[in-house]
């Protein structure tokens, strides 16, 4: 399984992952497998836009203590803080519609966000948090010594986790894809969605098709945004799927993350060529940046000056291998500022097809990876 508790985009110019049917022509692009995990027949009559958004820090966040599904906790003022710059960061958005978990944490943070919108908000309990049944309550060191065993494969191996005659995140698996259908069928171009960590990770991971071994490698934090884009497919069956943003959050978009109490060993930031001579080479990939894409490569590797990258992975698309080149050598120019600084090679790969798996293992222990794989619509 791929441990990445923060998967961090930075957007130049267009979305990060497009998926859709491979043309005839020779063009290469970066494929990400069907959303095979959604129900077949669950399509979409029109282009839609849904936003996820996690509650703001609840008291039960603060205290350490394991929440599920329980609906004890409420936000704390720093949540309400955090759901009001969500909400600032979101204003511009024309949401239609908000669904949203009616747990108490949810519903605040919704109601905060959504503001003096006339449109309707839908109260939808599959949207609640992943059911814990006997956890619910205890705080972690309590679990712990409670249930031992059972506690430790909750942290180590969650989708073979079983309390109390269930497997919690197998039955958070079936219920966010039950929750796709309504989504998808709503009359509206873009929705608002506002629920919890573990089920906006389903929600993402189901949409993708990614499996339960996938739990906590979509971390989502309080009050972080992720956004899925869905284009009706051609033949009348499951949609074409984009994941525009994940858990971004408004502080820095490098910062580092755990999840599950486990900090992250590799950072991988994806990030997306700056734009090309004209409307096709934004689609094709196969031309050199204009002026405003060299000045959009020139602040992402700006963004990322502090971080030592240790290597970069590009598509052979020209505009890839541009962009790629001005991180380099910001990268390399950097190392050599100070008096005992020893320049340094950033190790810089083209791949036709993005096995983020096998990056990692080569990767050794590589404190940060660029993903240059630059995939527009």
């Amino acid at each position: 399984m791929i441990s990445l508790p923060l998967t961090t985009p930075i957007l130049p110019s267009r979305c990060l992952l497009h998926q859709t049917r491979r043309p005839n022509s020779t063009r290469r692009r970066f494929w990400i497998r069907s959303s095979s995990s959604l129900h077949e027949h669950v399509t979409a009559k029109k282009t839609k836009r849904v936003v996820l958004v996690r509650h703001g820090q609840s008291t039960w966040n603060e205290e350490g203590r394991i929440q599920g599904s329980s609906d004890f906790s409420v936000l704390t003022k720093k949540g309400e803080s955090q759901a009001e710059i969500s909400r600032q960061m979101l204003i511009d958005d024309s949401f239609d519609v908000c669904f949203t978990s009616p747990l108490k944490r949810s519903k605040k943070t919704a109601e905060i966000i959504w503001g003096s919108r006339e449109s309707e908000m839908i109260f939808n309990y599959e949207l609640r948090e992943i059911d814990l049944y006997s956890f619910q309550g205890l705080l972690k060191k309590e679990g712990k010594e409670k249930f031992g065993e059972a506690f430790k494969q909750w942290l180590e191996d969650p989708a073979n986790f079983i309390i109390d005659g269930h497997y919690p995140v197998r039955e958070l698996w079936s219920r966010a894809r039950s929750c796709w259908p309504g989504i998808l069928a709503h009359e509206s171009k873009s929705v608002l969605v506002v629920a919890h960590n573990a089920v906006n990770q389903a929600l993402v991971a189901t949409a993708i098709g990614l499996g339960t071994e996938y739990f906590r490698s979509l971390l989502q934090s309080n009050c972080g945004v992720s956004v899925l884009d869905f284009t009706p497919s051609a033949d009348g069956g499951s949609p074409h799927v984009c994941l525009n943003r994940l858990n971004q959050t408004p502080n820095s978009p490098l910062a580092g993350g755990s999840s599950g109490g486990r900090k992250a060993s590799k950072q991988v930031i994806l990030v997306c060529h700056g734009q090309g001579n004209n409307e096709d080479s934004a689609a094709t990939n196969d031309q050199s940046m204009n002026m405003l894409g060299v000045i959009q490569s020139q602040k992402t590797a700006e963004l990322i000056l502090d971080l030592r990258v240790s290597s970069i992975v590009c598509s052979p698309g020209t505009a890839s291998i541009e962009t790629a080149g001005v991180i380099s050598r910001v990268q390399e120019a950097a190392s050599c500022l100070g008096v005992d600084s020893v320049p340094r090679h950033v190790k810089t790969k083209q791949m036709n097809e993005l096995d983020i798996e096998g990056v990692l293992r080569k990767s050794n222990q590589a404190r940060l990876l660029i993903l240059m794989q630059l995939i527009v619509k």
